[in-house]
């Protein structure tokens, strides 16, 4: 993936998805991650933590 994901947009379509939506918060995130090209929430997590550890975009 060569796009930076936006936290921000991400913890809105989450919490949204989850309060109004009725969706867990693991479907929310699911949801968020989706909508911004990842597979799943695990991948964006991932893709976070190794962007933090390697201080470069994966």
């Amino acid at each position: 993936m060569n796009r930076i994901p936006d936290i921000d947009a991400f913890e809105e379509r989450a919490a949204i998805a989850e309060y109004d939506g009725g969706l867990s918060r693991s479907e929310a995130e699911n949801l968020a991650a989706k909508a911004q090209g990842f597979a799943d929430a695990d991948a964006y997590w991932q893709w976070l933590a190794d962007y933090v550890v390697n201080r470069k975009v994966p």
